[in-house]
């Protein structure tokens, strides 16, 4: 599933090749992102898109998905999270004075993750606690983009509060 995603915002940006932007820093401008990360639970796959809201302000969303094991003697518990998150960011381009190729922005990161966990091992299905959870969490990050051309970029962020992680990815200027 995830490399039908990429394939398919590879290929939106591609039809969207004549754009003319690099860094959302104004209003009404956006890109959509999608990646790989890195994480106390698992490498989670995702895809999102940021909005210029006002100069150098973006918000946007993203969805990642995410499955992991922990496993012992070929038994062991099965995850699979699922994040909804919504973000503001500032972007520094003028106030560093930072090269045009270059995106460095920090802000934050509000989600919602749900938790559907399975057991596979011996003993009664009362002997553990799986199931469906949930949880919301809030991430303070920063990142950078490097735009290789008008349109395309690969970018890095870092992320820490109560989930913390990395992700790396491509982003497309539409």
């Amino acid at each position: 599933m995830g490399k039908k995603l990429l394939i398919i915002i590879f290929l939106t940006a591609i039809l969207y090749g004549s754009a003319n932007a690099q860094v959302v820093d104004g209003p009404g401008e956006q890109q959509i992102n999608a990646g790989v990360g890195l994480s106390v639970w698992g490498l989670p796959v995702y895809a999102g898109v940021d909005i210029g809201v006002a100069d150098y302000f973006t918000m946007g969303g993203e969805v990642s998905y995410r499955m992991y094991k922990e496993a012992w003697g070929g038994y062991g518990w099965h995850h699979n999270i699922l994040t909804f998150s919504v973000n503001g960011n500032y972007h520094f381009t003028d106030v560093f004075a930072i090269p045009r190729e270059w995106d460095i922005y920090g802000g934050l990161n509000l989600g919602y993750m749900m938790f559907n966990t399975t057991y596979d091992g011996p003993g009664d299905v009362t002997d553990y606690a799986g199931g469906m959870d949930s949880d919301i969490y809030l991430v303070a990050q920063v990142g950078a983009r490097y735009f290789f051309n008008d349109n395309m970029a690969l970018h890095m962020e870092l992320g820490g509060g109560s989930v913390a992680g990395a992700k790396v990815g491509i982003s497309f200027a539409l």
